[in-house]
């Protein structure tokens, strides 16, 4: 059996993840492939726990280290019971966040050195990475009015604009790295420019299978 497509979708708030991933999972659909969406950190029930811790506001403070381990902690448990068993069944695997969201948020934002985020990356999923990333790009100030329009803010949408703008620039530096794997779609056109071009995007992975 051929194994699945594995596409993960980055960002930062207000860029519009959610509604794409849908659009893209329908793409995908269309052409005949099995779909499963997922998000990081969560995509199964004690990931999900995790998640609540990471986002919720407390009085106890989460130490920086802890935020970047609990990180791990659920991607490990999403890789291992969701995300390898799916593509080692033929199911396409669309991802809200991977690994790049750690190296944008928890290295360029939280200043966390590269080499420690990778060996962690490296201990969890080891050879598991995507067969495509999609970059939703916008200026921060656009991304941020979005956001806000959504209401309350989570522990992670409170930061200030400067935390967001470093998050952005690693983003970009990623991408620019690693240009076989990642394509960029800027969000400050209207959305069925974005839809059209996603479109144009993941085109080519539906020709290979």
């Amino acid at each position: 059996m051929e194994r699945g497509k594995f596409i993960t979708i980055e960002g930062i708030e207000g860029v519009g993840k959610s509604t794409n991933i849908d659009y893209l999972a329908d793409i995908i659909e269309a052409h005949g492939q099995r779909v499963l969406k997922t998000r990081e950190p969560g995509g199964t029930p004690v990931a999900e726990d995790i998640r609540r811790l990471l986002k919720e506001h407390r009085d106890e403070p989460l130490p920086d280290v802890a935020e970047l381990l609990l990180m791990f902690a659920a991607r490990s448990i999403n890789v291992e019971n969701v995300i390898r068993p799916a593509l080692d069944s033929g199911t396409w695997v669309i991802s809200d966040r991977f690994t790049d969201s750690t190296r944008a948020y928890q290295g360029g934002g939280r200043g966390f050195p590269r080499e420690s985020i990778e060996w962690l990356a490296d201990f969890v999923h080891g050879n598991l990475q995507p067969d495509l990333t999609i970059l939703l790009d916008a200026p921060v100030e656009v991304a941020m009015q979005r956001a806000d329009r959504r209401g309350e803010r989570d522990r992670f949408e409170v930061e200030k604009t400067d935390f967001f703008g470093r998050v952005r620039q690693t983003y970009l530096q990623l991408a620019e790295q690693a240009p076989d794997r990642f394509a960029i779609v800027d969000c400050s056109m209207d959305l069925a420019r974005v839809q059209a071009t996603l479109g144009e995007i993941v085109t080519p992975l539906l020709v290979e299978t």
